[in-house]
């Protein structure tokens, strides 16, 4: 039996702080590259990983980093999470509600899909 995990969060306000104080952490998005075209987080060099391609390709990042997992709305990067934290990353967090909520709470410029 699997143990239950839980991924961290951070809501969109708090990343906003962070990468406006020049923390920024390693920002992964999880979504299908067709859907960074329609919205997206500023750019602060961060992957993309897709969920169908994260099981072979999450080796990519550097787990002496945090990462700051994303996705529409924090389904896929929440699951994405589990995988890092179940492989060993230790610095995992979730953006809570995805480019949704950083819609919601830093851009409401950015378009909805």
């Amino acid at each position: 039996m699997t143990r239950a995990v839980t991924v961290p969060v951070i809501t969109a306000t708090e990343l906003k702080a962070r990468l406006d104080a020049g923390d920024v952490p390693l920002l992964v998005d999880v979504r299908e590259y067709y859907e960074a075209d329609i919205a997206d987080l500023p750019d602060h060099g961060q992957a993309r990983i897709p969920t169908g391609e994260f099981p072979e390709r999450f080796t990519e990042l550097d787990q002496s980093k945090e990462i700051v997992l994303y996705c529409r709305s924090g389904r896929r990067s929440d699951w994405a999470g589990k995988i890092l934290l179940q492989k060993g990353y230790q610095r995992v967090l979730n953006l809570e509600g995805g480019v949704l909520a950083w819609r919601k709470e830093v851009d409401p410029d950015l378009p909805a899909y």
